[in-house]
């Protein structure tokens, strides 16, 4: 046996303990994901009947989340890919995972943005009552 041979036999060990720990990153990730999702749905759903108003904003905040971790269970798949029909479908999986991503965050920062109206308008709305209870003309 020649010191190649050895080190090529070495090399492949290698490459397949690396696959392993990606595999089991990939599936700890999606696992997290799929977790932080459901719990989401469940907390979101109990303060639906309680009638929190912010049920919205929280539900699109988890989904962020949960996108987040499968994004990168995704992104760790593209290590082990070995033909490019695999990279395009998972690059496409990625593109479209990234764009609903961006748009769960834009929605996020526009409920935000309209409970900062809410609540200034609530403000004004009772400072201008405070007003009138101390001059009542």
């Amino acid at each position: 046996m020649t010191l190649l041979s050895t080190v090529r036999d070495f090399l492949a060990v290698v490459y397949d303990v690396e696959v392993i720990v990606i595999r089991i990153a990939i599936l700890l990730c999606d696992a997290i994901g799929v977790i932080v999702l459901m719990a989401t749905v469940f907390k979101s759903v109990y303060n639906y009947f309680h009638r929190d108003r912010h049920v919205k904003l929280m539900l699109a905040q988890g989904i962020a989340l949960a996108l987040e971790f499968k994004l990168a269970g995704e992104v760790l798949r593209t290590v082990t890919v070995r033909e490019w029909s695999e990279l395009v479908v998972l690059g496409t999986i990625i593109a479209l995972r990234g764009a609903i991503t961006l748009l769960i965050h834009w929605e996020i920062k526009t409920e935000k943005a309209d409970d900062e109206t809410e609540r200034q308008l609530k403000l004004e709305e009772a400072k201008a009552e405070a007003a009138k209870l101390e001059n009542p003309e």
